[in-house]
């Protein structure tokens, strides 16, 4: 409770994913004490790009997409985060997703920063020649502001291995033909047949599960027979509900962007995605579940509450009416500081998103080394990292937490800021 007890009374009721981040920010840099001057470098972002480019529509006229690549820190390697294709997709919230991947890759133990990016836009509205035509165009505007020792991005909302293929194409295509395959690790998420990684499409959402395994572990919990409710049924969503139901777990709720459904003798994942394979993506009318109100969706009946949409979705309109003994956050920020407040005082635990959805970074590194160093890695030696890693990272957040007496939030953003201190402090600043 360290983090949220030190902003509680100087935040306003409501506020964006920037000052949600900054926010913990600030109070973790007192739990940690500082260096006031490492600070002003971490507080602020190293680069900020907003792109406008045009690409020409199937009917002939051209539109402009306004597009974003931040880069907050490489003082641990080259950045890295997702590229999110979202209409509210803003110069903030991109600012606050790079810092925040700056903090999950330094606890992560990786040798990468944190940057995040994207394009301001509707999906739906384009067909997906057009989406083809916008990413390669983004992707030629960016030019050397990515890279594959320098920034590298990887899917976020809205984007998949067939986006990351088309930014991975498209960059190589501007190198001379000897240079090309040297630059397959630009991006990672990429499909498996163009040096993508057998398992990456999993491994944020089987990140997700292993620490809810190890919590569960912890607290000498069964998860046989626990209910969960999944916000958000996409990849993250989806992967996380699929290894908790193989644990014998029983998801009760899910939610998309267009409807909210339950049933409480156990909705099947499987079933609910093969139907939404047919149904463009979503959850919505699925037979075997009953529709209810979007804002009734935190409330319902469970024990664990896996938010894996956007951020800033769990609130204090809201978290008074939250059922789960367990929070684990599969997106990122999707708890606001005042929301999380309410929720540790009725003793409700929070996985934090830098830790919980680490496993998707995590997989992305594996992908950068395998293209990087010519190598194929098969399914079970990947998953079989996946777990050591995270379960490493686990448990020196755990130690930290009870060493220090704090909630396991502030525990993750204290090792991940020590991590990058201690790089600047033994490098010292240029010049």
């Amino acid at each position: 409770m360290a983090l949220v007890k030190a902003i509680k009374s100087s935040k306003p009721p409501k506020q964006g994913m920037l000052k949600n981040v900054m926010a913990q920010f600030e109070a973790a840099s007192k739990l940690v004490n500082l260096n006031p001057n490492i600070k002003k470098i971490l507080e602020v972002t190293n680069n900020e790009l907003i792109i406008y480019f045009p690409v020409r529509m199937d009917n002939g006229t051209i539109e402009i997409f306004k597009g974003y690549r931040v880069q907050h820190n490489n003082a641990l390697g080259p950045y890295k985060g997702g590229l999110r294709y979202h209409p509210t997709i803003d110069i903030d919230s991109v600012k606050a997703l790079a810092m925040w991947m700056t903090w999950k890759t330094s606890l992560a133990g990786l040798p990468y920063g944190g940057a995040k990016g994207g394009i301001q836009m509707d999906t739906s509205k384009y067909s997906t020649a057009e989406l083809e035509r916008i990413t390669r165009r983004f992707t030629y505007a960016l030019g050397e502001n990515i890279g594959p020792e320098h920034d590298i991005p990887a899917p976020d909302v809205n984007t998949n291995a067939q986006t990351m293929a088309w930014i991975a194409d498209t960059y190589m295509s501007t190198k001379s033909p000897s240079e090309r395959s040297k630059n397959q690790h630009v991006v990672t998420g990429k499909p498996i047949g163009s040096g993508g990684l057998e398992g990456r499409d999993r491994a944020t959402g089987y990140g997700v599960f292993l620490t809810i395994k190890y919590w569960a572990k912890h607290k000498n919990v069964n998860l046989k027979g626990k209910t969960f409710i999944v916000q958000g049924f996409g990849n993250v969503g989806y992967w996380a509900a699929y290894f908790l139901e193989q644990e014998g777990a029983k998801m009760v709720g899910a939610q998309d962007a267009y409807a909210s459904i339950t049933y409480e003798d156990g909705i099947n994942v499987s079933q609910l995605l093969e139907y939404t394979k047919t149904n463009q993506g979503s959850i919505e009318g699925y037979p075997n579940a009953t529709s209810i109100d979007k804002d009734a969706f935190f409330g319902l009946s469970c024990d664990i509450l896996i938010p894996a949409a956007l951020g800033n979705q769990i609130t204090v309109d809201n978290a008074p009416a939250i059922k789960a003994f367990l929070i684990a956050e599969g997106a990122n920020g999707p708890t606001t500081v005042e929301a999380e407040q309410i929720l540790l005082e009725k003793g409700v635990e929070i996985i934090p998103d830098i830790l919980c959805n680490s496993g998707g970074v995590i997989g992305s590194y594996f992908e950068w080394l395998q293209n990087r160093n010519g190598e194929l890695w098969q399914l079970d030696d990947i998953l079989t990292k996946l777990d050591k890693k995270i379960k490493d990272v686990f448990r020196k957040v755990l130690e930290t937490s009870k060493s220090k007496k704090i909630d396991m939030r502030s525990a993750a953003y204290v090792l991940a800021i020590k991590r990058i201190e201690n790089a600047y402090v033994q490098r010292g600043i240029f010049p």
